[in-house]
């Protein structure tokens, strides 16, 4: 259709244009009638620029499976399509949403090779300074999400060492409790071994040595009430059989789950006389085992910190992988048990049925390290934390919900924007929100939203099953 250059003047995108720049315009471009329906698609090549005439436009970004709308408008003068054409080869020129009528509308359309050349032609300054708006956002986005890594890594690594601290000084402990310990048991051993003892009552001793240490690998947690009157009750028994002391040895033998009953297999195993020597000799060998149990179970947390600390860094991993969510929360969890503390108690929901699914864990771990700060620090070290997945037909869902007191209406919009945060100064940057949700809608193809009131806040990340072929580190940026 013929091109106005009036109906053109009209627009505020081209009202300060000269009439001869209008003219060129016109030369160049040309009006379209679109029916209802699509009129391109994201991911396809951005071969035209439009510029809204009349009629309704719904632009619209791909979310999983699914085509999540972004506006919806029939202001005369909007544009969408390629307009960053005067970028060139620069960046892969294509569609960056979807764009639909939904009534027949009229466009005026420029070539993306017509619009990148006006572009120039008109305003080469003003291009220049937009390239560098351009590349410099992407580099300051970069900047700022390494940013925002470092220090979440040193607050991890803080948690980490206070973390792997514990079980090492407990293990120590142990190690150093132990070597006593032998020295006693060798002792009591040489004064066993010249009594007089058939071989066997030695046989017989052994072998309520080896049941004592059956029934510590079983012992079950007493409550305070109970471990109390058990130490009475065998601290009683020893005293009653002349074996002096018996208040230091009866907390061990209860620890180990021993009671009267055994030590009376003691006593019927050996002469009264040495009774005393032999059941010092045995406690000699629970404890020891009791002991070694705490280096077992310390070395153990370790080790489990150690791969936790390795799944949630993903160094030894590809950066796209297809993994199982469920062990890159149990990692994230592990490495903010410091930060979380004991006064949040942690659930999890979890649906084990769920399938893998293809991402980025190292990012995917960054997210849940943003959303489970955010739920300790609003709840100011107190509450419950709820990690829950489940599947909502072709995506995988992951909520985090928190007992504190909520996100107000007024600013519940903005808790994605860069630099927009509600913590004290020094405390919070603004930027986990916004990279979190850079990562699950721009990396992933997935979604992020926060539904609150008082009392109760829930963020939900939503994540295809099935994903598209991993992206560059530009594109995704």
């Amino acid at each position: 259709m013929p091109c106005d250059p009036e109906e053109l003047r009209s627009l505020f995108l081209f009202e300060h244009l000269a009439p001869d720049q209008l003219d060129r315009l016109c030369a160049a471009g040309r009006i379209e009638t679109v029916p209802p329906g699509p009129v391109y698609a994201e991911g396809d090549p951005a071969t035209c620029f439009y510029v809204l005439l009349d009629g309704t436009v719904v632009t619209s970004r791909r979310v999983g499976n699914d085509d999540v709308e972004v506006n919806r408008t029939s202001m005369r003068g909007v544009y969408a399509g390629a307009f960053q054409a005067y970028l060139g080869d620069q960046v892969p020129q294509l569609y960056v949403n979807s764009m639909r009528v939904t009534e027949t509308s009229r466009f005026f359309v420029l070539s993306a090779e017509e619009f990148a050349q006006i572009m120039r032609d008109w305003f080469p300054m003003a291009v220049h300074l937009l390239e560098g708006l351009f590349f410099g956002n992407q580099t300051f986005q970069q900047v700022v999400s390494q940013r925002e890594r470092l220090l979440a890594l040193g607050s991890l690594s803080a948690g980490l060492t206070h973390e792997l601290n514990n079980p090492a000084a407990a293990a120590l402990r142990a190690t150093s409790a132990l070597r006593g310990r032998v020295a006693g048991m060798r002792s009591k051993l040489k004064v066993l071994a010249g009594g007089p003892y058939r071989k066997s009552d030695l046989d017989t001793l052994i072998g309520v040595q080896e049941r004592a240490v059956e029934r510590i690998a079983k012992a079950k947690e007493l409550s305070p009430l109970e471990t109390a009157d058990q130490e009475d009750a065998i601290a009683d028994w020893l005293d009653g059989h002349g074996i002096r002391g018996g208040w230091d040895l009866a907390p061990v033998f209860v620890q180990a789950g021993l009671d009267e009953e055994w030590l009376e297999q003691v006593a019927a195993a050996v002469d009264g006389e040495l009774l005393e020597s032999a059941v010092r000799w045995l406690n000699y060998t629970v404890e020891t085992e009791l002991l070694m149990n705490e280096i077992e179970d310390s070395t153990s947390r370790v080790s489990a910190l150690v791969n936790a600390a390795r799944q949630y860094s993903q160094l030894d991993r590809a950066p796209f992988q297809v993994v199982d969510i469920h062990e890159l929360l149990e990692s994230t969890l592990q490495m903010l048990t410091g930060k979380i503390g004991s006064g949040v108690r942690v659930v999890r929901e979890f649906d084990h049925d769920l399938p893998r699914v293809p991402a980025y864990p190292g990012e995917l771990n960054q997210v849940w390290t943003n959303l489970i700060d955010n739920a300790v620090d609003a709840m100011d070290g107190s509450g419950t934390l709820t990690v829950r997945t489940s599947r909502d037909h072709g995506r995988l869902v992951v909520d985090f919900l928190d007992t504190g007191p909520g996100v107000p209406a007024e600013i519940r919009q903005r808790i994605f924007e860069p630099f927009f945060t509600t913590k004290p100064v020094g405390r919070g940057t603004g930027l986990g929100l916004d990279i979190s949700w850079r990562i699950v809608v721009n990396k992933h193809h997935g979604d992020l939203e926060v539904d609150s009131e008082p009392g109760s806040t829930r963020f939900r990340v939503r994540l295809p099953l099935t994903a598209p072929a991993p992206e560059t580190e530009e594109a995704a940026s």
